[in-house]
């Protein structure tokens, strides 16, 4: 589990192409290197990858065909820069949004506007994703938390204050660049869980069963 605030920015060192759909990669870091250990959760661009081995100021993880497919970590080369974060630690301050690492898509940035001290990013996504977007609710892009602050048809808009844009690599990215989308956990449970209730309608569960069982 993550936070969505980055913690640094990596450098890919070396892309090792095990087979045309599975890449070993090698990335320079310090901050996320501090406590790491085999099999910890390194959020990269927003995808949750395992540390396979480390050194004093890299560490190497393994990104499988599936992840390949659904994220655009199939667009970095070495020298690359990424978005890392550790791990959510139980004792730390929660500053960003509950982020799972699990990549919903990709999208598009098709719009980069400088607004007096911001920038504004319109994104496009996969339009079966907008569902679970709304004014002023939760997103994370290439791992970073960030706030929704418009809705299109099929984009949306966001508006980075100088930290995010000097302390990230969405800064650094422009119209047409791909970046990876999780749209907010509890939106989507609880767009599944209406599903369920509307699917099993014919079964009696319904407002008022859940009501007379103590769900309101």
């Amino acid at each position: 589990m993550f936070t969505g605030i980055i913690e640094e920015k990596g450098i890919v060192n070396n892309m090792n192409h095990v087979s045309e759909q599975s890449v070993e990669m090698t990335i320079g870091s310090t901050k996320v290197l501090e406590d790491v250990h085999v099999g910890d959760s390194i959020s990269v661009n927003g995808i949750c990858l395992t540390v396979t081995d480390h050194s004093a100021n890299e560490f190497q993880v393994d990104v499988m065909p599936e992840t390949i497919k659904a994220t655009s970590l199939n667009a970095l080369t070495e020298g690359s820069e990424v978005n890392l974060e550790r791990s959510m630690a139980a004792n730390g301050r929660f500053g960003g949004h509950f982020v799972s690492g699990h990549v919903d898509g990709v999208g598009k940035i098709t719009r980069k506007q400088k607004q007096e001290n911001a920038i504004y990013y319109d994104i496009e996504i996969p339009e079966e994703l907008m569902k679970y977007l709304m004014l002023k609710g939760s997103v994370a892009v290439d791992g970073i938390s960030l706030t929704v602050f418009d809705v299109g048809q099929n984009t949306f808009t966001l508006s980075l204050i100088p930290h995010t844009v000097s302390e990230t690599i969405l800064g650094g990215k422009e119209e047409g660049d791909m970046v990876n989308i999780e749209c907010d956990m509890l939106a989507k449970h609880v767009h599944n869980m209406l599903n369920q209730i509307d699917t099993n309608q014919k079964d009696g569960i319904n407002q008022a069963f859940l009501k007379n069982n103590g769900f309101f």
